[in-house]
Formats: C-alpha cells, structure tokens, sequence
C-alpha cells in the first residue's frame, strides 16, 4: 500500500516505536482476546474490535469510521480471516490518516518567508507546556535557527522559573518579566528583542490555565494585537498541547481551547508512559487542526515531528 512506501530515519522511528510500545502492547493483548478461536471476521469481531479502539482513546467518532471502513473490506472480500486484521487496521487507519494532506513533515522546519517566525503556545498546566517549549527551541536550534524564548505565562512563578531553566540549558535567549506581569507586554518585548537580534523562531509561552473561555479569549486576543505591533501577521502558528496519557480528557481541552481561540497546530505529549497512544489517531482525524509534534520520552531528543506514517507504521508493526 503506498501510504506506507516512505523512508524513516532509523533512529527516530526506534524512539517512536519504544515509546508507543505500551500502547501497542494493551491494544494487541485485548485484539488477541477478542479474536482468540474464531477463524473469521465477523459480526461479534467487529463489536469488540469497536470496543478495544474506544478503550485506546481513539474516540467514539473515529471509531465508528474506522469500522465502517473495515465494513466495507469485509463485504468486498467476501472472506477476512483473522489473523489479516492487524494489517487491515494497518491499512484503514492509514487510509483514513490519508484523507488529509497533514501530518507529512519529518524535519522541524519553518517557513522560509517568515522572519522571525512567532509561534505562540497554549494549555493547561501539567500537559508538559513548558518542557515541550524547551525540547522545541533545542530541535529548532539544532537545525540551525536562532530562537528567542518569551516567558508569557506570568500568572505561575513556576513557568517562568522553568522556562529559564530550559533556556539555560539550551543556550538560548528568553525574555521575562515578575509574576504578575501583563503577558501582552512581555510578548511584545520578546518580540522587540527578536527583531532585534535577527532571530529565526520566537516561542511564547501562554495561558497556562482555562480560567473560562472569556477571559481566555480575551487575554489571547489582547497577546495576539500587541505582538502585531511588532510583526504584523504574527502569531504564525497557535500550538495546543495536550497530554495524551489524559485520553479522552485531552479531546476536552482541545475542544475548549478551540472554542476559545484559534488554534493553528496541537502537539501531544506523555505518549511513552501510557496505553493511550490511540488518541493520536483520533484526534487527528476528529480536530481539522494538524497534530505537528508528540512526545514520546523524557530526554530532550523525544520531541518528535509527529509523522503520520511512521506513527502507524509503529502502533501496528
């Protein structure tokens, strides 16, 4: 199947196939089950393969499509045996990831035509915001840009403190203000000193809690204006992460956040430590919003492109 005819670098796509490793490993172990003495795909198969996908976190919606999908196959064929299923999920979930041209990088890259290239990054705190700032300035650095990190979640000393520790540990500037400062103006003073030094990347962090959509909406807003000041189409992309060992928790946050702002890009971290890899898949098919990045370890390189080719390639390997 040509969804699949790609080339992967060997050492990223071992890190992804570890770190999906439980997920895989739960979701085969239930399939196992469900098809242990039956030859054939059938009705009763097809009843719990919908369950197994619902308990992985791929949502009911996606669930639904990717049966109807398998549906078909099996009318089509007339006869699926059962031990061709893994590869038939294989091949449907990719046909249905297909339908969308997203999800095709493999390198962190930016518009050549955008200097400096702002990108400005929401989520509640405890969905790995900040380290996934850091691991974000540590990859666009490695491949060569200069980046300026801005510490805009001022309403949590904590933020700030970690952002500066990962700015140190990358070797990149950051620029802050105290707790309790207005986050427009220190986006904007990032801004500033971004042009300033001709950098390549600007990362703000922002709105580290859902206090409610209007206050949210309205501070986002206000960050968004003020930064125009300086770079007129800025922010270039709004990123959501989103904990993906959450489940169906994550689905919320990125409804609410999406409700309340416009989100350009969603990343999903906390892969590796949990059996809910499958969240991937949903909500890259239920949000029309690219899934770009997902974390799938805690060292500074499991930051990954998310690459849907690759993700499949590892859950049904």
């Amino acid at each position: 199947m040509s969804f699949f005819k790609k080339l992967f670098s060997t050492d990223k796509k071992e890190t992804l196939d570890k770190g999906l490793e439980k997920s895989k490993t739960t979701f085969f172990s239930k399939l196992s089950k469900a098809v242990a003495g039956k030859s054939k795909v059938d009705d009763d198969v097809l009843d719990d393969l919908e369950e197994i996908l619902v308990a992985s976190d791929v949502g009911v919606n996606t669930t639904l499509k990717i049966i109807s999908r398998i549906e078909k196959r099996v009318a089509d064929d007339k006869y699926l045996g059962t031990e061709e299923l893994n590869q038939i999920l294989r091949e449907e979930i990719g046909g249905l990831l297909s339908e969308t041209n997203r999800g095709e990088a493999t390198e962190f890259e930016i518009p050549k035509d955008k200097k400096p290239y702002v990108l400005m990054v929401v989520g509640v705190n405890g969905v790995g915001k900040t380290t996934t700032i850091g691991k974000l300035a540590y990859q666009f650095k490695k491949a060569g840009y200069k980046v300026v990190l801005g510490a805009a979640d001022t309403f949590r000393a904590a933020a700030i403190d970690q952002l500066q520790v990962w700015a140190d540990r990358v070797d990149v500037p950051i620029v802050r203000q105290n707790m309790g400062s207005d986050p427009a103006s220190v986006a904007f003073d990032t801004l500033q000193s971004a042009v300033a030094q001709n950098a390549d990347v600007v990362i703000i962090d922002t709105a580290g809690r859902l206090h409610n959509k209007i206050n949210l909406m309205n501070e986002l807003t206000k960050v968004k204006r003020v930064m125009q000041k300086v770079v007129t189409d800025a922010p270039h992309d709004v990123l959501l992460v989103l904990d993906g060992s959450t489940g169906q928790n994550a689905f919320e946050q990125a409804k609410q956040f999406t409700a309340a702002t416009e989100v350009t890009s969603l990343a999903v971290t906390k892969l590796d430590g949990t059996a809910k890899g499958g969240v991937v898949i949903g909500i890259s098919d239920q949000f029309q919003i690219p899934v770009k990045y997902i974390g799938i370890g805690e060292g500074i390189e499991d930051l990954q492109v998310f690459n849907k080719y690759e993700f499949v390639d590892s859950f049904f390997k």
